[in-house]
């Protein structure tokens, strides 16, 4: 069954109220108080509108056309200057009321200004209100000694419709000044969020590398006195692990400059992308730093959703990282189990590496394995980390798969 859509939610009607909306509030609101006026000088229109004194009725003349003209044209501002309109137009009201001169369809521009004055009056609205009451309360003194049939009963009935305007305004303010809290907190949250993110991934990429280099750079610099033709080496060692920094880097930024789903879909940046199958890249690193790594995959490998992979990714690297940093030359194995439901990562060192790593503060914005803790439970999963019961530091991850569709 097709749900029927409002027709201002049509796209035939929702460009164009679109570029309307985008429009100056004064050209909007010179519209309306045009189309106020012109509805003013329709005879059929003339006996609707506000009515309260009751005198003697007046013929018309040029001074109740301005009168008229007075209750309408100053709408054009009622946006950009509603305590100015509400002036201009309560005091044409009051004067059209006292002078007697027969109800008009434009009294309705008092309703549309005591609105007004409410949804966007930003500084002494108190103030406000008051003098509008006091005048209304002169308004009423006046037209009892002008001899007007109302009686005070009456005059408070209308105080409390022209009241209800202004109330009406004052909650569509308050709404929207809710609204507007509400996404600033929104976004405040999205930025704070981000922030952390951006820490967690810089962490995660300069602190591996940079340790790994270090590591090489250190052997490199003892196999100069020692073996100096395997010095080579580990300075090429040096040379790719800095290389992949930057790779990664530059992918980082590539993804903060668009979003994380499309940066990393973009097959441009496929090459960049830390994902499951560079798992492999980060052993060999490993093990040319001289971490003897021992790394196996069972089941079928199907490429997940980005932050599934990059998730993954980012807890071998961790785990690494403290292997190289804290039980250096210690066997270390790497697991990954490949589910249709799930994704395993197991990753487990010999030697003091608990130890080492239960002494290490945790550092501001939950990077490290606090970080990859909060990341894994983002995405529906878990995260353990511990020294084993023979000993050495292990880090088991599990994350619900997100197979891509081929």
């Amino acid at each position: 069954m097709m749900s029927r859509q409002a027709p201002w939610n049509l796209p035939l009607f929702r460009a164009p109220l679109d570029r309307w909306q985008e429009r100056d509030v004064l050209l909007k609101d010179g519209v309306l108080a045009l189309a106020l006026t012109l509805a003013a000088l329709v005879p059929t229109l003339s006996g609707i509108g506000a009515q309260i004194g009751d005198l003697p009725v007046r013929p018309a003349d040029a001074l109740g056309l301005g009168l008229v003209l007075a209750h309408t044209l100053p709408l054009a501002v009622r946006r950009r200057w509603p305590a100015a309109c509400l002036a201009v137009v309560a005091g044409a009201f009051a004067v059209h009321q006292a002078l007697g001169f027969a109800t008009t369809f434009a009294s309705v521009g008092l309703y549309l200004a005591l609105y007004s004055a409410g949804a966007h009056q930003v500084r002494l609205r108190p103030g406000l209100a008051a003098v509008a009451g006091a005048g209304y309360a002169a308004l009423a003194v006046v037209l009892h000694h002008l001899g007007s049939p109302q009686s005070v009963p009456d005059f408070l009935a209308f105080s409390l419709v022209l009241a209800a305007f202004w109330l009406l305004g004052v909650t569509v303010r308050r709404r929207r000044t809710e609204e507007a809290r509400r996404r600033r907190l929104v976004a405040e949250a999205a930025t704070t969020a981000e922030r952390a993110r951006i820490a967690r991934e810089l962490h995660d990429v300069v602190t591996h590398h940079v340790t790994a280099m270090v590591v090489q750079a250190d052997a490199a610099q003892f196999l100069l006195s020692s073996a100096p033709e395997r010095a080579a080496e580990g300075l090429v060692a040096v040379s790719d692990t800095g290389r992949r920094a930057l790779t990664e880097l530059r992918y980082l930024l590539d993804v903060l400059e668009a979003t994380g789903e499309s940066a990393a879909a973009d097959p441009a940046h496929a090459d960049r992308a830390p994902t499951l199958g560079r798992v492999g890249d980060l052993v060999e690193r490993a093990r040319r730093s001289g971490q003897p790594v021992e790394f196996s995959q069972q089941g079928e490998r199907r490429p997940q959703s980005v932050d599934v992979e990059l998730a993954a990714y980012r807890v071998v690297q961790e785990t690494l990282t403290n292997a190289l940093k804290h039980a250096a030359g210690e066997p270390t194995r790497v697991v990954l189990r490949y589910g249709d439901e799930h994704l395993g990562i197991e990753v487990a060192t010999d030697g003091p590496l608990a130890a080492a790593v239960a002494r290490k503060p945790g550092p501001a914005g939950g990077r490290g394995l606090a970080g990859l803790r909060a990341r894994v439970r983002m995405l529906d999963g878990e995260l353990e980390a511990g020294p084993r019961p023979e000993g050495g530091f292990e880090v088991r991850a599990t994350i619900p798969a997100k197979t891509l569709q081929e």
